[in-house]
């Protein structure tokens, strides 16, 4: 079913073919500023890697990747990529990058485990984006400092739109807030992680919830991180632990926290070996990614998604992700919208 709570009234503000149109400025106008404000050279990406390398994202740890075997390569198995978090160190390490430079691509991934709602769909298409940086640069302040210029980026976006479409107006407050996973629980212990981050996206408008995949002080964790990209476990000095995090936004249409981004300082060859050892997952470090990581032979990076659709969907003010993209949905989505007024792009 559509979790989300969509008012039976909601009426797209675009039509179809213009919400077309308004999607391809979005992309152009976004990636653009992206690339200039982090100094990202734009790649192609690959759409399947090898099985048993370690190179795809298991995201929690439990997901299944899309699997075939290549008839001319002796029935090996490739996978479809749930993300290229990995692959974009591997990628910046062989184009030998400085700090302060790195790349982005359009990553287009399939989740076939996903709970399909409003959000979720099978199909995923994310801006992954990775940028080597020195190793004085792995603080949680210098991560703070790159969640400001891609906020920056989305702001301007959402200007760049309601200059075009003056009935979409500008929602995004002025400056992104940052607080702490762990500080959200000790604040408000009764609720869920994702009742927590309703109560400060609905406060602020725009956050950014550090230290995701650690545990927190009640031994829980806010929200599943694999160990082997994203650092969850370093302590930041300022009390915290955590070189991570989610960028979300209230979306009122929703009536709910929407997660645009999601993005850390990735690992190192210590850190990788701690949180491996707190997921009991030790057995990957033979992997190829994890060994060349854990002999220092990858460049240090910072890099994270974000969600294509998903900011089109915010940014044109839209119900649901399938008016954004084209995916395939049950039966029971396709009866809600419609009673809704919800217009998928996919034809049924």
């Amino acid at each position: 079913m559509v979790k989300s709570k969509v008012q039976k009234k909601y009426k797209s503000l675009l039509g179809e073919k213009e919400t077309e149109h308004a999607i391809v400025l979005i992309k152009d106008f976004f990636q653009l500023a992206l690339s200039t404000e982090l100094n990202l050279t734009r790649v192609t990406a690959p759409l399947f890697v090898r099985s048993g390398t370690g190179v795809n994202d298991d995201l929690n740890g439990v997901e299944r990747p899309v699997s075939f075997p290549v008839k001319s390569m002796n029935e090996e198995k490739l996978e479809i990529v749930q993300s290229l978090a990995k692959w974009k160190r591997l990628k910046v390490t062989d184009l030998e990058l400085k700090p302060g430079f790195g790349i982005y691509t359009d990553m287009n991934a399939i989740r076939p485990d996903e709970d399909l709602d409003a959000v979720h769909s099978l199909y995923v298409d994310q801006w992954d984006w990775e940028m080597a940086i020195d190793e004085k640069d792995r603080t949680i302040f210098y991560l703070h400092e790159i969640v400001e210029k891609i906020y920056r980026c989305i702001k301007r976006t959402e200007f760049y739109i309601y200059d075009r479409y003056d009935n979409i107006k500008p929602v995004l407050p002025e400056h992104i807030e940052f607080v702490y996973a762990d500080d959200l629980q000790r604040e408000y212990p009764d609720l869920t992680p994702k009742e927590r981050e309703a109560k400060v996206a609905k406060k602020y408008g725009a956050v950014f919830i550090s230290g995701i995949g650690g545990k927190l002080p009640d031994g829980s964790i806010h929200d599943g991180r694999s160990p082997d990209y994203d650092d969850w476990i370093t302590e930041t000095g300022d009390g915290h632990r955590g070189l991570n995090g989610d960028i979300i936004v209230w979306n009122d249409i929703l009536n709910q926290p929407f997660e645009l981004s999601s993005m850390g300082i990735r690992v190192c060859p210590q850190s990788l070996t701690e949180q491996l050892e707190e997921r009991g997952m030790q057995s990957r470090a033979k992997l190829m990614f994890h060994s060349k990581l854990l002999k220092g032979q990858l460049t240090q990076t910072l890099g994270g998604g974000i969600g294509q659709s998903r900011l089109c969907m915010f940014l044109l003010r839209k119900a649901h992700i399938g008016e954004t993209q084209v995916s395939i949905w049950p039966e029971k989505i396709h009866a809600e919208c419609k009673k809704k007024g919800i217009k998928l792009l996919q034809l049924k």
